[in-house]
């Protein structure tokens, strides 16, 4: 999948999420406290998807290719993956602590 696709599709998530909270209040006053968190939580939680999957195939394609050249590297290139994958991780964290306040 290419990534304008894929971006394309994740806002389109979002705004279609972001309509469905809004009608589903239905109040006068615009949007509560609780759609602008749903908000948040389905943008963190579309934000860390996307850059983790970006950084992850950028840095797993590095080392792929460091590793067939010199395999002695592997373990210090299994690190910087390793700090790639985190960001979903803390963008998963941070979507449920914004869920709780719900």
């Amino acid at each position: 999948m290419k990534p304008k696709f894929a971006f394309v599709v994740a806002l389109g998530l979002l705004l279609f999420l972001g309509v469905g909270v809004v009608s589903a209040q239905e109040e006068a006053v615009g949007m509560t406290d609780r759609a602008w968190i749903a908000l948040a939580t389905a943008a963190t939680m579309i934000g860390a998807t996307l850059a983790a999957g970006w950084a992850i195939a950028a840095t797993g394609v590095a080392a792929a290719g460091a590793t067939a050249e010199k395999p002695e590297v592997f373990g210090r290139v299994l690190i910087f993956v390793a700090l790639a994958e985190a960001l979903a991780i803390y963008g998963l964290l941070i979507a449920f602590m914004l869920w709780t306040k719900i």
